[in-house]
């Protein structure tokens, strides 16, 4: 098989882009670095345009360690698009501060992360990509300097390292056991060995991609993430790392010996990670650690496809739409809480209707979408992802779905109420950062037209994997 290096262009991309901002940091000054927010967004621009010509020329790189087709082209236009709009929050958070170019090397290193894993056929590949999505996340988390995104900084490492070495630990088990850490040789050389040390290593593995989705039982870092970074830091380790996560784990499933139920074992996290997620939801009063209990929940609807991956064709395509909705309509959640840094309560949201409209049908459109209400992009991928479930052979999983959702309901409802109540604008309603406000807008635009053209985007998305 032949190298092709070039067939990683998008990755090369975004990681010279972010050497770009943090080499350039160096030498720009503070009220200038604005111009390496606009090197970071041509990098994005760049991956994007890059991935949809190399999808043109399907194949794979470096001897088949990496590959390139339709689900490494989706999941790389997702995270270049979820990036970008990321990016826009940029423009209120940390534009001249002495962290900003920083800030997006960081972005763009972990974005690089989640690319990788997106294409990864090889463990030691995976192993890699696993690295470069999670080192950065650590620092994101942290630039807040405070005591609680010190405390959040810390749990996020610390719950990283834990499930990054064991990750490593089932790499090294499964290679052991196969002799080859690609992907096309791990089912044949993987059949007739002893199945507890098989089990051993892959669930180790999965226990890793478990960290970067953001899936029980690795979960316990992102509701302090979510509350304690800022809420550019928020949106992008909520939303992309997932993306990586999702496409790398169906792509393992795909590739393991049928010696085990491994769809059964990803039915039992995406289980678990609905329902607890939904239930800690419950009592939460600050907005971005409800969002980020709700980010857990979404983790085990994105899993669904994946638990039937194999055994229902319409897994593959209800997971790329479900990422791709799920990706704009969370940022536009984060992006709300983002355009309002004054509130951190729920109840500080009454009357938002009167004085932003605008923002508060962006709200009211981000949380229903988050639920699965048409016509929102969430409604189709949540439909189609339950509809794969039965089709794979897992109604329990469906009536899961359906259950969950119904019972998030009333912690989106706890949020949209007082935002929709006839109440005197809270002062900190006043105080509106215009990009994030912007930002929150477009992401709600784009996750109603993406619900209304699910029909064009679903034949766009309906791609197979190389063998």
């Amino acid at each position: 098989m032949a190298m092709r290096p070039l067939a990683m262009l998008p990755e090369m991309l975004l990681f010279g882009g972010g050497l770009a901002c943090l080499l350039g940091g160096s030498f720009t000054a503070r009220r200038r670095q604005w111009r390496l927010r606009a090197v970071a967004a041509l990098a994005l621009l760049g991956c994007a345009v890059a991935a949809v010509l190399g999808s043109l020329v399907p194949g794979s790189a470096f001897e088949g360690a990496f590959v390139v087709d339709g689900v490494t082209t989706a999941g790389r236009v997702t995270v270049a698009v979820a990036t970008l709009l990321v990016l826009l929050l940029a423009g209120d958070e940390v534009a001249g501060n002495d962290r900003e170019s920083e800030t997006y090397a960081l972005v763009l290193f972990a974005a690089t992360g989640a690319l990788v894993l997106t294409g990864a056929r090889d463990l030691l590949v995976l192993a890699v990509g696993f690295l470069l999505a999670s080192l950065p996340v650590y620092a994101l988390v942290g630039l807040r300097r405070t005591a609680r995104g010190a405390e959040a900084a810390l749990k996020t490492y610390l719950v990283g390292a834990i499930f990054g070495i064991l990750m490593l630990l089932g790499v090294t088990l499964v290679y052991g056991l196969a002799g080859s850490t690609s992907y096309p040789d791990l089912a044949a050389r993987l059949e007739g060995l002893p199945t507890v040390a098989v089990a051993a290593g892959v669930v180790l593995v999965v226990a890793g991609l478990a960290f970067e989705a953001g899936a029980v039982p690795a979960h316990f870092w992102v509701p302090d993430a979510a509350q304690g970074s800022t809420g550019l830091a928020a949106a992008f380790v909520t939303t992309v790392p997932k993306i990586g996560a999702v496409i790398a784990l169906y792509r393992l499933l795909l590739a393991l010996p049928d010696t085990l139920a491994w769809g059964l074992l990803v039915a039992v996290i995406a289980t678990a990670s609905m329902t607890l997620g939904n239930l800690a939801a419950f009592g939460q009063e600050d907005p971005r650690r409800l969002l980020g209990w709700s980010t857990v929940s979404q983790a085990g609807y994105l899993l669904v496809p994946v638990a039937v991956a194999g055994t229902s064709d319409l897994a593959l395509p209800s997971m790329l739409l479900y990422l791709a909705a799920y990706a704009v309509t969370n940022i536009a959640a984060f992006a709300v809480t983002t355009a309002l840094p004054d509130v951190r309560d729920l109840a500080g949201y009454a009357g938002l209707l009167r004085r932003r409209p605008g923002l508060a049908v962006a709200l009211v459109v981000a949380l229903l979408g988050l639920v699965g209400t048409p016509p929102t992009a969430v409604f189709v991928g949540k439909l189609t992802t339950a509809t794969a479930a039965w089709d794979g052979g897992m109604p329990w999983l469906t009536v899961v779905v359906l259950g969950n959702s119904l019972v998030s309901l009333f912690y989106y409802l706890r949020w949209v109420a007082p935002a929709l109540a006839r109440a005197d604008p809270a002062s900190g309603l006043t105080a509106t950062r215009p990009w994030s406000a912007r930002t929150a807008q477009l992401g709600a635009a784009i996750s109603v037209v993406v619900g209304l053209g699910a029909g064009l985007l679903w034949a766009l998305v309906d791609v197979s994997v190389l063998p």
